[in-house]
C-alpha cells in the first residue's frame, strides 16, 4: 500500500513559507492537519496540499487575496 510522504514541522514551514513557530502554534490549535508522533509533529503531504487548496478557495470566495 503506497503511503503519503510525512513532513516535519520544518518542512511544512518551508513549504508554506511560514516561521516554524507559527506552524507549531497552528498545529497545536488544530488549525493545520497533523499529528504528534513521539512528541514531534508530522504532517501528511497530501493533507497539507488539500488544506492549502481549501484555504485558497475560501479566500477567493470571500474576496480576500491569496498570496
Amino acid at each position: 500500500m503506497p503511503r503519503d510522504k510525512l513532513l516535519t514541522l520544518e518542512e511544512v514551514a518551508a513549504y508554506l513559507r511560514l516561521n516554524r513557530f507559527t506552524v507549531y502554534r497552528m498545529a497545536e490549535r488544530g488549525e493545520l492537519p497533523g499529528a504528534k508522533i513521539a512528541r514531534r509533529w508530522r504532517f501528511e503531504e497530501r493533507e497539507i496540499r488539500q488544506w492549502l487548496q481549501h484555504r485558497k478557495r475560501h479566500s477567493r470566495r470571500h474576496g480576500q487575496r491569496s498570496h
